[in-house]
């Protein structure tokens, strides 16, 4: 029983932890079921249901040798609908691991060290067992928000998050060891790589203000009807590849537009304020809004998207401030799966 102001919270425990900043989506681990060997990888991510669809997004990293586990994360099985709590085909489910990627600060700021323990915190917390993804002798840098999943083998990211040199996380990774490290440790067969972010997204190209997963053949992404805006032409671009892309099975993706705020600027500096940095619950989705009269537009499309669920708009203009929103500083932990 936990306690929120004046009222008692059950089935909720709270944790201290001392952080350099908010944004757990980056910094915290990400949750995934491990399964036997011969199973299937997947992410625990998918349709219509919570973001605990993206139940196996990742983050952390310890010892690197948790990292030679032959065992693979087990995400959601085509018949699964409820994100949280995924189904499995033949194979039980056999522990909760957490992935815990390296965390240097999006390869930026210097004041990052106690947000690199809180992937570890998080995972003793939850009693899982932790991995650290490693290429050749060195930790895999990586953060939830450059990743989004649809629990069926596929993976959205962008080249310029992970294959840029502005911001270099791993010195020479390509796309190929990205994605045997995602196929590894993920369950993420399928790649689709997009190409850039938004204009003022300190990470440079985080997916989770762009893209992401609704059901696992299904994304909404971020347009701009402004021609003139900074953010036009990538973001057809990444349409334009979206709709040249297909799921872990081949079939064609889907894609819902979702309309972009107006410009934020905080002293003189755009902010990367998007609705795309939703957060997906039980029953609920929370929604960054900007007193823009594009939040009734994202808000409504959001509602027809998940029926099923709350649409609870949250005011971010003070958030973006910090270069983040609802999804940047959230990290869900999946139910118990149940086999099948």
């Amino acid at each position: 029983m936990g306690l929120c102001g004046n009222h008692s919270v059950p089935d909720v425990r709270f944790h201290r932890w001392l952080t350099n900043r908010a944004w757990t989506r980056d910094s915290g681990c990400a949750f995934v079921f491990r399964c036997g060997a011969g199973a299937l990888a997947r992410e625990s991510s998918g349709s219509k249901a919570p973001d605990s669809t993206q139940g196996i997004s990742g983050r952390l990293e310890t010892a690197p040798s948790r990292s030679s586990e032959d065992q693979s994360p087990h995400p959601v099985a085509k018949n699964a609908t409820r994100v949280g709590q995924p189904q499995f085909e033949n194979k039980p489910c056999e522990e909760l691991a957490a992935i815990k990627w390296r965390f240097n600060a999006w390869a930026k700021y210097p004041n990052w060290q106690q947000d690199e323990k809180i992937g570890s915190l998080m995972a003793e917390a939850a009693d899982a067992h932790e991995i650290q993804p490693t290429f050749g002798k060195n930790r895999v840098v990586l953060e939830g928000g450059s990743i989004d999943v649809n629990g069926q083998g596929t993976l959205i990211t962008t080249e310029e998050c992970l294959l840029s040199r502005v911001q270099q996380r791993n010195p020479g990774m390509k796309k190929r060891d990205y994605e045997k490290i995602f196929a590894q440790h993920l369950g993420a067969t399928n790649v689709i790589w997009l190409g850039s972010g938004i204009v003022g997204d300190d990470t440079h190209g985080h997916v989770d203000d762009i893209t992401r997963f609704v059901s696992p053949d299904t994304v909404l992404t971020c347009v701009d009807a402004d021609p003139k805006s900074d953010n036009y032409e990538a973001l057809r671009e990444n349409i334009r590849r979206l709709r040249d892309a297909v799921t872990e099975d081949g079939k064609s993706l889907a894609t819902i537009d979702l309309p972009m705020p107006a410009p934020v600027y905080f002293e003189g500096r755009r902010l990367p304020a998007s609705y795309a940095n939703f957060y997906i619950a039980n029953g609920v989705v929370l929604v960054p809004v900007f007193n823009d009269p594009n939040d009734r537009v994202a808000l409504d499309i959001l509602a027809d998207i998940f029926p099923d669920r709350e649409i609870a708009p949250i005011y971010c203009g003070d958030l973006i401030w910090g270069f983040g929103a609802i999804h940047c500083m959230t990290q869900q932990q999946p139910a118990d799966c149940v086999e099948t």
